[in-house]
């Protein structure tokens, strides 16, 4: 377990490597709050993460966006979609969230800390998203898109170098694609735990029936293990 005055040690480097000039440093906070923390603590009445990181994954798809389609002018749509996938797909946010150190400045549940959650892919790339929507509300879109695009730069190269991770709903929307056929759609079929420990079950639909399944603990993850079972049915 680490302990509070851990995490604001953690969060002190943080702000270097960020190297944001804070206007309002309520809202890294605010960031950095994982809601297991706000269900433990709910007579304090904080405010997690979760709609920073809606606002954050927004800033995270115009930016990505912005940057491919200007540095690479002889790529079609399609490619743009894939290579976009990749740089902003759970993996690759947990790889850079990682490489801050971003599990270790999360104020988060106990129970959330004992079961590995500072670890966790899924709570890492959501803190990355949290972190960026921060930062544009504080700095403004220029600003968050330049910190942004240094931090991703590995991650961009690796992409453009064909170092790709693999995007399962990205591979299953070409293959549709190809075959002329309705885009697949996901449907989230269950959901079990409380708000800051579900587990989701998702459903890709493909010609009308579910195609494959799949578990994750988020909706994202679930949906890339649903994709990943309906590609070894229809390939």
């Amino acid at each position: 377990m680490i302990r509070v005055s851990q995490v604001k040690e953690y969060r002190v480097r943080l702000k270097k490597q960020l190297g944001v000039d804070w206007r309002d440093e309520g809202l890294l906070s605010q960031a950095l709050t994982h809601s297991s923390f706000t269900f433990e603590n709910r007579q304090a009445g904080l405010e997690n993460n979760q709609r920073l990181e809606f606002l954050g994954d927004a800033v995270l798809e115009l930016v990505i966006s912005d940057y491919l389609y200007r540095n690479n002018p002889g790529r079609d749509e399609g490619e743009l979609t894939k290579l976009r996938a990749a740089v902003v797909c759970e993996p690759s946010l947990a790889r850079v969230a990682c490489g801050l150190e971003l599990g270790r400045c999360l104020s988060m549940g106990k129970g959330e800390e004992r079961s590995g959650g500072r670890g966790r892919p899924s709570i890492l790339a959501d803190a990355f998203e949290a972190l960026l929507g921060a930062i544009y509300l504080d700095q403004g879109l220029s600003r968050a898109a330049d910190i942004l695009i240094r931090l991703l730069a590995p991650v961009i190269k690796d992409v453009m170098e064909g170092r790709l991770e693999r995007d399962y709903k990205s591979e299953l929307q070409e293959i549709v694609q190809q075959r002329g056929e309705e885009p697949v759609q996901y449907v989230i079929l269950k959901e079990v735990g409380p708000d800051h420990d579900k587990t989701f079950t998702a459903g890709v639909v493909y010609r009308g029936r579910v195609a494959g399944r799949g578990a994750g603990r988020s909706k994202k993850d679930a949906e890339q293990q649903a994709a990943k079972s309906a590609l070894i049915k229809i390939e």
